[in-house]
């Protein structure tokens, strides 16, 4: 079956360039219409989950619905910098410890009422709360001067921020860190409309999940929760009045993806690469794309997080033998997935850190081989023998050795790639079964994952690694986000050195994470598979809109030269 798969999938191989490149943003040069409706498509086999604010959601598509109404109040340049150019400005002090923020006057909510210096003191409260179940106590958060100290519940505020007026406050750190101009937090939260609840009534509150609020160029008019939301214009944004009149989002499955895009059912959709060479023959759209900042990986359950202590604790010796998981890594074959199922959209991943940070990603480092007679030797040599002659290994104590591999489902090609590489491990003598025999819906598949699931020992799963090249978000000690429980001295005296005042030398930093992902490829808590294009698909109406990096590419500039879409 696997085999007439990926010959099925490379029957239009020629057609694929060998260098993919794309343009970031449409062509298209029509007069604007007044007003008009564009139809975003988020595709998906899977309701989104609705925890709209940025404190709190957790998935992809709950980011997708945010950016029309909600956005940060410092924007990024396509190097993923914080500029002045946003709803605030910035200034950093001289010994780079502190950061004054200064809201600009014309900044509203979507109810009228001004965002404040306070709003942005919330949102680190929120973050820092001994309540707060969210994985976004990271990165710089635990950094502020005070924030320890609040989050261990031993004081009532946060030393380091101070409110200096309505519009402007000062948080200072506790170390100089270069992160401070990719991964400062400029998300406010409206406290004059949540701040009356506990966290934990906020998460299921409607007033973040149906009718939540921003100071975006949109406002969420109606919802149908997890599968569509109209928005309409903000005509109080800081920008000035956006173009469009209204947005409709409508979660469309990835199955009719193509037929939506064609009749113009939709105007605007990421392209899931397996569709790729059918939406390249609809004429009434255009594709755009870059190197996305995301990966697919296999991640191994390690351990599990300690909520008390707020660290990852591994635990879990089944798959604590890093040469066991070298020799799964080794046993991959990966090329045919990314160049004939993804139609060369995808391609081999070789280290954790993707080619969209170029001054950071280690160029010289290779894609793990495919090399089915090394992972063997591996398995040998770290004891999984087969004693039985039953075709599988045993452990190193001669106890049958089974994994259960959990997947998402999502596409047609889902199954089959998990198929692949379970036939990948069989043939080496690693017996693998799909969790439960099944693939998993994207929500329940994460809330496993999070509470690492004793079913489950290996996953095969995404991340977007965000603008911060620091990786303590994802792989630290102290991430909730680090699925796999993974914990080892070096990667923490790494990644703290990618943070510390030595690492405002770029070279110096650079040098860190190139070691940093030798580490990771060395010991291999998560075995990288594929780097990804991300493609997008827009109406030939469709004009100003553009996907490259940087926050000022904002959706109030988006237009369309026609009433209706062209077909």
């Amino acid at each position: 079956m696997l085999s007439s798969f990926l010959a099925a999938c490379t029957k239009d191989k020629e057609k694929v360039k060998a260098e993919l490149t794309f343009p970031t943003a449409v062509s298209s040069t029509g007069e604007a219409i007044g007003g008009g409706t564009v139809n975003f498509g988020l595709i998906s086999d899977t309701p989104f989950e609705g925890t709209l604010n940025h404190v709190f959601y957790t998935g992809k598509p709950d980011a997708q619905v945010l950016q029309f109404f909600d956005e940060s109040l410092l924007y990024t340049n396509s190097d993923y910098e914080i500029t002045n150019e946003g709803p605030a400005t910035f200034e950093i002090s001289e010994d780079k410890k502190s950061i004054t923020v200064t809201i600009k006057d014309q900044v509203k909510w979507h109810d009228g009422e001004p965002v404040k210096a306070d709003d942005l003191l919330y949102a680190y409260e929120l973050l820092g709360h001994p309540d707060y179940e969210g994985s976004r106590y990271s990165g710089l958060i635990p950094m502020v001067e005070g924030m320890k100290e609040y989050h261990a519940g031993k004081a009532d505020t946060i030393s380091g921020i101070k409110v200096n007026d309505d519009k402007t406050l000062t948080i200072s750190f506790t170390i100089a860190s270069p992160s401070l101009t990719t991964g400062f937090w400029a998300y406010p939260v409206p406290r004059h409309y949540l701040g009356d609840m506990t966290i934990g009534e906020i998460v299921e509150s409607d007033r973040i999940r149906t009718t939540p609020i921003g100071f975006g160029p949109f406002k969420v008019n109606k919802m149908v929760p997890g599968e569509s939301v109209e928005f309409v214009r903000n005509d109080d944004y800081w920008r000035g009045i956006p173009a469009l009149e209204s947005i409709v989002l409508k979660v469309v499955s990835p199955s009719v993806a193509v037929s939506a895009l064609g009749t113009g059912d939709i105007d605007i959709a990421d392209v899931p690469a397996d569709q790729y060479l059918a939406v390249e023959e609809l004429k009434n759209v255009e594709l755009l794309g870059q190197i996305d900042s995301s990966y697919t990986y296999i991640g191994f359950n390690l351990g599990k997080w300690d909520a008390i202590k707020g660290e990852n604790i591994m635990d879990n010796p089944k798959l604590e033998n890093k040469q066991l998981r070298q020799a799964m890594a080794v046993a991959l074959n990966n090329e045919p997935v990314g160049e004939k199922v993804y139609h060369g959209l995808r391609f081999q991943a070789s280290t954790l850190i993707p080619p969209s940070f170029p001054g950071y990603h280690d160029f010289d480092a290779k894609a793990i081989e495919y090399n089915p007679e090394k992972a063997k030797e591996i398995l040998a040599e770290a004891g999984y023998k087969d004693t039985n002659d039953d075709g599988f290994v045993e452990d190193p104590e001669g106890n049958d050795f089974k994994l259960t591999f959990a997947n998402m489902s999502g596409s047609d090609i889902a199954e089959p790639i998990a198929l692949h590489y379970i036939q990948n491990w069989a043939d080496v003598g690693i017996k693998v079964e799909l969790l439960e025999g099944r693939l998993h819906e994207y929500n329940s598949f994460y809330k496993r994952i999070e509470a690492n699931d004793p079913a489950i020992d290996i996953y095969q799963a995404a991340w977007g690694t965000g603008s911060d090249i620091d990786m303590k978000g994802l792989y630290g000690r102290n991430a909730m986000f680090n699925y796999t429980r993974w914990t080892n001295q070096k990667n923490d005296d790494l990644l703290a050195a990618g943070v510390s005042e030595q690492a405002f030398d770029t070279e110096y930093r650079q040098k860190v994470y190139k070691d940093w992902q030798a580490l990771m490829s060395e010991e291999l808590p998560v075995i990288p598979t594929l780097f990804r294009y991300s493609i997008t698909a827009a109406n030939k109406r469709v004009l100003n809109y553009d996907i490259a990096g940087g926050s000022k590419n904002g959706w109030d500039t988006v237009a369309v030269s026609a009433d209706s879409p062209i077909k």
